[in-house]
């Protein structure tokens, strides 16, 4: 099937794409793009996916950020070379961000700054940041969009769908679901165009941490939004003076209480607000000058819901205590099977990669990078697992992996192991005792009534013998299948016995010619035949 190109700047935009995955020596997305032969994917080395990535420009630079919050999807060597695309985008010049600010502000720059640096601080695929300062003398931080962003996205997201549309006809596509993939992606990449979104993400973050029984909420900051200068091209929030993380020069004891807080900040984020900080790069978490410690970029968030946070807490100390059949069981719980799962196997290749670790220290054990192994056994069972616990996975990574750069002796476990108690409390009861026991109380006084009524519909169904069975036996239509072969054989068999007999009884006595020949014909016949049976069932490998 060949896509229709509508204009002569998308049919470029082609011509450039095929040029620069050719030149590194991917021929995949040219047979596709010009309607070529959609085989399965030959994926290219994680080094040279990153080059390409980097060369298609932001759309594509986001796209390869945003696959590197999915272990879920990609093996753990391409994830860890996706994560370096975080920062290899070049800002604009200060000309053309001055332009981007003026036409995103609503007053002329000098009517609300009394400095500002058009030089950008920070430089991403969508955005970038400079340094301002308002005229009542608060210093700021300025997200505007890149020039032509949305353009380029537009119609980077039009080919990049009919990229999927193309794979869908194929296995590999159908099992990854890549048209549902790419409409992912544009929900996601449009969402992070609009900063209104990532500026209400940020308050929705501060408030929640805000309060908390785990660390000092005093401790930690999230930027304020100036809502009055905030909108969908430009976010601007307040200036926060410090350093990242991995630089700042503090001794031992201090380092071992900011991972303490860090750690805990985020439990309180994936297990009891269920709303977390999808990408704690070390980018992203700042040590500042009053030695506080800030959370910047709330542009990617993850959602939990109840029940997940409640499998997922229960998933970590499976996998703390090496519990292979515990770790299955939840698995299922979580994903979604593509076909049927053979449990005994998922046990088994759980119980081999967990066993791998068993004895280790805890120093020597990295709960995330198990977790993501946890994962990619569970695709190669034929489990779908959701988006949210691929991107919780990589946001746990990123911040184990950098908490263990700043403080080499911390360990997760150690970690959340004083929480649990307090963590099983809250999942069991909530936040409010009393509401959890009336609505447990409540759920009680359904069942009660609705059980009286199914019970007199099943006695009534067994009083009038309409009651039926559904039962469905994986692997009978296995079973049904080699019955019908060995049937098919016995019946063959039997009739070529039969011709041989024919033949022979028909040779007895004289004979015309004509009778002769057709009896050599027939026993002729009768012996490929059969020899054709022997050959077959020595070829099928069930002789003995």
């Amino acid at each position: 099937m060949q896509v229709p190109l509508v204009s002569a700047s998308r049919l470029a935009r082609q011509r450039e794409i095929v040029e620069i995955v050719l030149g590194h020596g991917w021929d995949y997305m040219r047979r596709l793009l010009m309607g070529g032969k959609t085989d399965e994917p030959d994926i290219p080395p994680p080094e040279v996916l990153v080059n390409i990535l980097t060369e298609l420009g932001p759309v594509y630079v986001k796209l390869g950020q945003l696959l590197s919050t999915r272990p879920d999807l990609l093996p753990p060597r391409y994830i860890e070379a996706l994560s370096s695309l975080q920062s290899t985008v070049p800002a604009v010049s200060a000309s053309e961000a001055e332009r981007q600010i003026r036409a995103a502000l609503p007053r002329p720059p000098e009517e609300i700054f009394t400095e500002i640096n058009y030089r950008a601080i920070a430089a991403g695929s969508i955005a970038q940041t400079h340094r301002a300062q308002l005229k009542d003398g608060r210093i700021v931080a300025l997200k505007v969009q890149r020039p032509g962003i949305e353009r380029q996205v537009d119609q980077d997201m039009a080919l990049i769908r009919d990229v999927a549309r193309l794979m869908s006809a194929t296995q590999f596509g159908q099992r990854y679901n890549v048209v549902g993939l790419a409409e992912e992606f544009a929900d996601a990449l449009n969402a992070e165009l609009d900063f209104l979104t990532e500026a209400h993400y940020t308050d929705q973050l501060r408030r929640n941490l805000s309060q908390s029984s785990w660390y000092d909420p005093k401790r930690l900051v999230i930027p304020d939004i100036v809502w009055e200068l905030t909108n969908a091209r430009l976010m601007v929030m307040t200036w926060l003076e410090g350093v990242p993380l991995l630089k700042a020069d503090l001794p031992v004891e201090q380092r071992g209480q900011v991972t303490t807080l860090l750690f805990r900040t985020f439990f309180q984020q994936y297990f009891v607000d269920g709303f977390f900080h999808a990408d704690p790069h070390p980018g992203n978490m700042f040590y500042l000058q009053d030695g506080r410690v800030a959370l910047l970029d709330c542009g990617m968030m993850g959602h939990l819901d109840p029940r997940t946070r409640s499998t997922l807490t229960e998933m970590v100390l499976a996998i703390a205590s090496c519990d292979a059949q515990r770790c299955a069981q939840l698995t299922l719980q979580l994903a979604e099977p593509l076909q049927p799962v053979n449990l005994a196997r998922l046990e088994s290749d759980y119980t081999r990669l967990l066993g791998r670790y068993y004895g280790l220290s805890l120093e020597q054990f990295s709960t995330a990078v198990v977790f993501g192994e946890i994962l990619e056994a569970g695709i190669s069972n034929h489990l779908r697992w959701p988006a949210n616990v691929g991107l919780f996975t990589k946001s746990l990574a990123n911040l184990e992996g950098a908490s263990r750069q700043f403080n080499p002796g911390v360990n997760l476990i150690d970690e959340v192991r004083p929480l649990m108690v307090d963590l099983f409390r809250h999942q069991l009861v909530g936040d409010d005792p009393l509401q959890a026991i009336l609505r447990t109380g409540l759920e009680f006084r359904n069942l009660s009534l609705s059980s009286p009524r199914q019970f007199g519909f099943l006695l009534d169904r067994l009083s009038s013998e309409q009651l039926q069975w559904n039962l469905k036996i994986q692997g009978l239509d296995d079973l049904r299948r080699s019955i019908d072969d060995a049937a098919n054989r016995r019946s063959f068999s039997t009739v070529v016995a039969a011709l041989i007999i024919g033949a022979a009884i028909v040779s007895t006595g004289r004979q015309s010619s004509q009778v002769q020949l057709l009896t050599i014909a027939l026993f002729i016949a009768a012996s490929l035949l059969g020899l054709w049976l022997v050959y077959s069932i020595w070829r099928s490998g069930r002789l003995r």
